[in-house]
């Protein structure tokens, strides 16, 4: 059944929306999991069906619950948190795919570098009044000069998993 989707303001709601990372270490044994604790975010359907907005995620808010490898995480060796506090996700477009599926273009700011990024997320939820979205997509952290990889441990593959609940603002 595909759900459909009102036009107008939404507001991303941060008490019900997470963001988290995923990423292989120790050549391949480990997997780091962290969550981002600080996201803010809007977006606007268009009378037409397309999308714009933003989501923003605070840097320091990264937790991997050991506080020693988040402290190094917010060092310049990776986010560079004391130059570059967020990270954005600016969405250029949305269009719905087959069923629930919508394929998601925009530009991923991280440590001040900005690249291309594209990937399907799934329209879990819909009504008049909010929507949810989940998505799960890979970023090369190189490609946003995170090189950091003591010894050859880390992979260059990060995964990114989104569950964003935006709630309709009012007209």
């Amino acid at each position: 059944m595909t759900v459909a989707v009102q036009t107008g303001t939404w507001q991303l709601d941060q008490a019900a929306s997470t963001v988290g990372l995923r990423h292989t270490t120790m050549w391949g044994l480990v997997t780091v999991k962290g969550t981002f604790t600080a996201v803010s975010g809007q977006g606007e359907v268009r009378p037409d069906g397309s999308a714009a907005g933003t989501v923003t995620l605070d840097v320091a808010s990264l937790d991997t619950k050991n506080a020693k490898r988040d402290t190094h995480l917010r060092s310049a060796d990776f986010f560079d948190a004391g130059n570059h506090p967020e990270i954005t996700f600016a969405v250029g477009g949305a269009e719905r795919l087959d069923g629930d599926d919508v394929r998601v273009t925009g530009q991923l700011t991280v440590r001040g570098t900005s690249r291309p990024v594209t990937f399907t997320a799934r329209l879990t939820d819909a009504s008049a009044e909010a929507l949810t979205l989940d998505a799960e997509f890979t970023v090369d952290r190189g490609q946003f000069g995170m090189g950091w990889n003591q010894l050859g441990m880390m992979r260059a593959l990060t995964t990114v998993t989104a569950g964003l609940r935006f709630t309709r603002t009012a007209a």
